[in-house]
């Protein structure tokens, strides 16, 4: 086999080994704990004490650090987010569109009136509603998985 043909296969090989790893972040996802995510935004408490998996399609990952991804959810549910903590690991933006699994902990975010207000309206913003913030009268908490494995799949 010559030079350039070893190259070749060489680099293709490392690319290959390189694709496979980049789809794996952390240690390694546990499907024996997975859960829906509807679930979970149904009766959340049930959750937080304990290590559970989550899959979904990836809807949005952040632009800038990618530090979070944001799992597609029905309309009428609000967002769920895996989020790390900025460096510990990094979704690439090309996960997009792609199934993803997640391990780790669900982390409550107790939101005050106002920030309820603004979160709501920017959900129905983003759906092209209509939204009166003197509607909401109460304040909401959102919950986010906090991952120690996640693993991305096309």
């Amino acid at each position: 086999m010559n030079l350039r043909k070893k190259l070749f296969l060489s680099t293709t090989l490392a690319l290959l080994t390189f694709t496979a790893a980049a789809a794996n972040f952390g240690a390694v996802v546990d499907k024996t704990k997975l859960v829906e995510v509807a679930d979970i935004l149904a009766k959340p408490q049930s959750y937080l004490q304990q290590q559970v998996t989550v899959k979904g399609t990836v809807e949005a990952v952040c632009q800038k650090k990618g530090c979070w991804m944001q799992f597609a959810a029905d309309a009428n549910q609000p967002t769920f987010r895996i989020k790390v903590k900025d460096g510990d690991m990094v979704f690439p933006v090309s996960a997009k569109g792609k199934t993803a699994y997640a391990s780790g902990k669900l982390d409550p975010i107790e939101m005050d009136l106002e920030s309820t207000r603004e979160y709501l309206a920017h959900k129905a913003q983003e759906q092209g509603e209509a939204f009166d913030p003197q509607s909401v009268t109460e304040a909401i908490t959102l919950y986010q998985l906090v991952p120690v494995a996640v693993e991305i799949s096309d």
